[in-house]
């Protein structure tokens, strides 16, 4: 091994440096949120507040603000709405309107003040809400609506004048939704459907009919959240809510942008503590779509990879179309917690199971094969030559009769299956009527996941309308794709619930002596020589080669004789970021002449091109190894990230890099290497030994303590490369660089 003054550390040992300086923090119960006010090392909130919002969704009375009924106004058809929807649900409906006596039969007060009663909701039909905000304090009303546009989707005077009317709302005690948002809170949700409901989050009110529809096929819908601008009330808030509400099964999501990354991510933790899943479409995958969200709502998308990781890291499903999002959230919230992750794929036609057979397992999901005691069952009512091995292939037939129930269940007694999908292509009475009646009936008896993908595009058939949307147990699809990507997100929410460890579980809540190290070689808003940025690494217990900073000839050749030959020589100084670009690196220098050869070129190029040295660095020379990328960048929404990928002259071109963000611990360390497509040069290939995987995921570590600690310190941090050794022999940070905030 090289020689380190901090050698390498075993994981009992990491976890130690861990905790070392939480011994004042009150414990965090795995599985269980943080407990009220616990911060972090950097003073922020490690669990999700849970606002009360049941008298916004239940309100008992309604101030409706600016109330018509004059045709052909704006306001006239949302107070009809709000009128009809009130007498559904029991609300009283106080009027407000300065030159009206009476809206729609009921008596009209002229102000806020000249309420009658205690108000629990304001709807505000103005186009300026912010004057109104103080007489809401002032009544003592909770909750607001403020429907007008033109505040933060409409540029900085419009955010300006957003962020006027969320600082009243939060001296006047009110909670606000909106602006630029609607009433599909207050729509006419069913109440005669059974079983765990999805509850609905919608920045775009039209981006959610199609999850609200999905009422007319039978699956119960709860709330719907339309959050508009989110001046205050934002997406994070009602995810926290429904996290805790017993009858939702899953929550839907449509964001355009994201108010507060770290709000949000404490929601999506609370909902993953509990085991709710959560699915999203979030807008902004690419340039022109981040752009179009921006114009809408007027927040920041956040680079997409970024957004993309933090999601799977806190267990968020995310998917990019709305069907997708109507199914995968279905089936979410009606599955059970599945007993087998094995998928079989039963069907009427061979070839129709080969296909599907095909695309599920390109889609992750695995398909067993059945066992031979389990194929010779079948083929008592399945022809011989026939295969059943998975896919099953009935041939048509013994649907027709009673073969074709004790064949489904048959495949759902296999204690490896777990999921049953049944294609049908299209209707063909009364084969494809006796079948779905069949895997209703059976649906009905097991714990198991039966789903049914109608292809038919007429979707008018009785087999389809009655049977399949009229049991509460099977799961339809009209889509093969959609059907296996909801399967698969269900298969993966419940192997990652069960497994699930919240990453604010590991975050620090005091600072590291490390911390202060590094703090006093802080330069803001400068960048740090190499030099200067290894001694932070060295801080944080991050080894680098043996190197002494030079500024003559003649110490070169002593700091080489001490280094030991052959060594690297590098030009440090605060501003250079591509030294191998400006020939400032020289490499496999064996002899004292080399040494000062080289310091003279170096600081020759240094001169010509007008940079300032604060010397040169004469280092130890690694050369066996996996070059590795780790470091710190911020990103607008989440503040610091932590990436690891491929490293070397070629990072930039490989882009084979994984990114997390803090907190986060060693199993998500792990999870970062898994995802890299150059994962194998770790495990060895072409006769390389395997590079010590233990020391990389122990350097992540470190860099993401660092960037809990240092965010508002440092703006980017890049190890590259970070030389993996052989296993057992740990990692070198070969170069490093630096930027203060």
């Amino acid at each position: 091994m090289l020689g380190s003054t901090h050698g390498s550390l075993t994981t009992d040992s990491r976890r130690a440096l861990v905790s070392a300086c939480e011994e004042h923090a009150s414990p965090v119960v795995h599985g269980r949120p943080a407990a009220a006010g616990e911060l972090d090392v950097g003073g922020r909130p490690l669990h999700s507040e849970v606002p009360d919002l049941d008298r916004f969704f239940r309100p008992e009375s309604v101030a409706v603000v600016g109330a018509s009924d004059t045709e052909g106004r704006p306001g006239t058809g949302m107070t009809r709405q709000l009128l009809a929807w009130a007498e559904r649900v029991g609300a009283r409906i106080h009027p407000v309107h300065p030159t009206r006596r009476s809206v729609f039969g009921l008596p009209c007060v002229p102000s806020l003040a000249d309420l009658p009663t205690q108000i629990d909701l304001a709807v505000l039909l103005v186009s300026d809400p912010l004057p109104l905000i103080e007489e809401l304090g002032s009544a003592k009303v909770r909750f607001a609506v403020a429907f007008a546009s033109g505040f933060a989707e409409t540029g900085e005077q419009g955010a300006a004048a957003q962020a006027r009317l969320a600082a009243a709302a939060e001296r006047a005690g009110v909670r606000l939704l909106g602006p630029n948002t609607n009433l599909n809170a207050f729509e006419p949700f069913r109440d005669d459907l059974d079983g765990p409901a999805i509850a609905l989050i919608t920045q775009s009110g039209h981006q959610g009919r199609p999850v609200f529809a999905l009422q007319e096929l039978g699956v119960r819908l709860s709330h719907w959240a339309p959050t508009g601008n989110e001046a205050d009330l934002e997406t994070a808030d009602f995810i926290s809510y429904f996290a805790e509400r017993p009858e939702v099964g899953a929550i839907a999501c449509y964001i355009e942008g994201l108010k507060d990354g770290r709000s949000f991510l404490l929601a999506a933790d609370r909902a993953a503590r509990r085991g709710v899943p959560v699915v999203a479409v979030k807008v902004g995958r690419t340039e022109t779509g981040a752009r179009t969200a921006a114009s809408h709502t007027g927040k920041l998308t956040g680079a997409d990879d970024v957004v993309d990781a933090a999601m799977r890291q806190y267990g968020v499903i995310r998917v990019d179309g709305l069907d997708e999002l109507q199914d995968t959230a279905t089936l979410l919230a009606r599955a059970r917690t599945p007993c087998a992750d094995g998928v079989v794929v039963y069907s009427i036609s061979g070839g129709t199971g080969a296909h599907v057979a095909d695309l599920a397992t390109e889609a992750g999901l695995r398909l067993p094969v059945l066992s031979e005691a389990r194929q010779a069952e079948l083929h008592q009512w399945i022809p011989d030559y026939l295969n059943v091995a998975n896919p099953v292939d009935n041939g048509g037939h013994p649907v027709g009769d009673w073969r074709g129930r004790k064949i489904i269940d048959s495949i759902l007694d296999d204690p490896e299956v777990g999921v049953l999908i049944c294609p049908v292509t299209g209707p063909f009475p009364p084969l494809s009527d006796r079948l779905v009646e069949d895997l209703a009936a059976a649906a009905e008896e097991t714990d198991k996941l039966v789903c049914v993908v109608w292809g038919s595009p007429v979707g008018t058939e009785s087999a389809y309308r009655e049977t399949l949307l009229g049991s509460s147990r099977v799961v339809t699809f009209r889509t093969v794709a959609n059907c296996l990507t909801a399967v698969r997100a269900h298969l993966d929410h419940h192997r990652s619930t069960h497994a699930y460890r919240s990453p604010f579980d590991e975050a620090p809540r005091t600072p590291s002596p490390s911390f202060r190290k590094a703090k006093a070689l802080m330069r803001p808003g400068q960048q740090l020589s190499e030099h200067a940025a290894k001694q932070l690494l060295r801080a944080y217990g991050i080894r680098v080669p043996r190197e002494q900073l030079v500024t003559s000839a003649a110490a070169a050749v002593r700091a080489a004789g001490l280094v030991g030959y052959p060594v690297v020589m590098k030009a440090s100084g605060a501003r250079i970021a591509h030294k191998t670009e400006l020939g400032l690196v020289k490499v496999g220098l064996t002899s004292a002449s080399q040494v000062r050869d080289a310091y003279r070129e170096l600081t020759d190029i240094a001169r010509y091109e007008g940079i300032t040295l604060d010397g040169v660095l004469v280092c130890q020379m690694v050369e066996r190894g996996v070059e590795m990328v780790v470091g710190i960048a911020h990103d607008k929404l989440f503040g610091p990230t932590v990436t690891a990928g491929l490293g070397g002259v070629l990072v930039e071109v490989l882009r084979d890099v994984a990114v997390r963000v803090p907190p986060f611990g060693e199993d998500q360390a792990r999870a970062m290497l898994g995802e890299l497509r150059g994962r194998p040069l770790l495990d060895g290939v072409r006769g390389r030994p395997p590079a010590d995987v233990e020391a990389l995921v122990e350097v992540v570590l470190r860099v993401q303590r660092m960037a809990l600690e240092l965010g508002d310190d440092i703006a980017e941090l890049d190890i590259n490369p970070l030389m993996v050794l052989p296993r057992g022999q740990g990692a070198v940070a070969l170069d490093a660089l630096a930027v203060c905030r």
